[in-house]
């Protein structure tokens, strides 16, 4: 049993010890308020932004060497969110349409119907296609290019695309070439990723 001097109380050098007092933190400004609010996202913005760079395969070391350095290259590289909904320069279909008629019509001028050419032959309308697309610089674009060749023997043809679409960005081109022997049909689809 501890003895207490008079009145019940303990001396002061028996006296528990308290912890110092913490400074209290600062308290967090209110998202309600509209001065705090544009601070909070200024906060958030000035973190969510980072360099991103290119990183080159090492080509002189072995391939299992090259699995670790990329993985350990990937890891370190952070990408900045940009909350964009819409793109910057919405796909002209009308524009992309006379230049993908053009190519059709340069490359197909004299060339007379071989099953056997076109099948290396549309591979190369495609990349054509899809390089003189590329150039317009439609940002967030991704183009997936169709060229078909059909002969032509009396016979009818229906082709048909199915595909998730959003009718606000997402558009498509149609392009026909048509010779006495054969037509040609390019088929140019933009899909806007966000």
């Amino acid at each position: 049993m501890e003895k207490r001097g008079r009145g019940g109380r303990m001396p002061p050098s028996q006296a528990p010890q308290q912890p110092p007092a913490t400074p209290r933190k600062e308290r967090r400004p209110s998202m309600f308020e509209k001065e705090a609010y544009a601070q909070i996202l200024r906060e958030r913005l000035r973190e969510s932004i980072h360099d991103v760079q290119y990183v080159e395969p090492p080509f002189d070391d072995s391939i299992a060497d090259i699995g670790k350095e990329w993985k350990s290259a990937l890891a370190k590289l952070k990408f900045a969110n940009s909350y964009r909904m819409e793109p910057l320069k919405k796909f002209q279909a009308h524009s992309v349409e006379t230049k993908v008629q053009q190519i059709l019509e340069e490359s197909l001028k004299d060339v007379k119907y071989d099953d056997k050419v076109f099948s290396h032959l549309s591979l190369e309308l495609a990349d054509r296609i899809l390089s003189a697309v590329k150039e317009f610089g439609y940002h967030r674009y991704k183009f997936i290019i169709k060229v078909l060749f059909i002969q032509k023997t009396g016979q009818a043809i229906n082709i048909a695309s199915r595909w998730l679409w959003d009718t606000a960005w997402d558009s498509w081109v149609a392009a026909k070439h048509e010779t006495e022997t054969y037509v040609a049909l390019a088929l140019v689809f933009a899909l806007y990723c966000e």
